[in-house]
């Protein structure tokens, strides 16, 4: 059952897409954390003038990031539709689901932490050795 291409089904499925990450920021509080912590580290990475490079690196936390929170919120959704009353395994499932964002949050904060770290110690260093 092979379809053509639609031009307007591809529209279509930006407005699912577009859809799906408004529903994400709407019921998912930790992702308004992501969102803050996204702004807070594009404006410090603009002020410290990093190199392309490191935007890359960056901008792959970033991403790792929002990605795990929108597989983990639609996993959620799932599970809650499939199981509705508690069930231990949907529970770890869950909660595996959920550890995978926090992975790659750490890996974002130590990402960010070789990137911008020496930048801070030499602001520290230089704010100290004035004195």
């Amino acid at each position: 059952m092979d379809r053509p291409f639609q031009f307007s089904g591809r529209i279509r499925s930006f407005q699912h897409a577009f859809a799906g990450i408004r529903t994400m920021l709407e019921s998912q509080h930790n992702a308004w954390i992501h969102g803050a912590a996204t702004i807070v580290v594009c404006l410090a990475g603009w002020y410290c003038g990093l190199a392309r490079s490191e935007w890359c690196w960056i901008i792959a936390a970033i991403v790792a990031v929002w990605v795990a929170e929108a597989l983990n919120t639609a996993f959620e959704f799932l599970a809650d539709a499939a199981s509705p009353e508690f069930h231990p395994l949907v529970k770890q499932a869950k909660d595996v689901a959920a550890g995978a964002v926090l992975i790659a949050a750490v890996g974002s904060i130590i990402t960010g932490a070789l990137i911008f770290g020496p930048r801070v110690a030499s602001l520290l260093s230089s704010g100290t050795s004035g004195q």
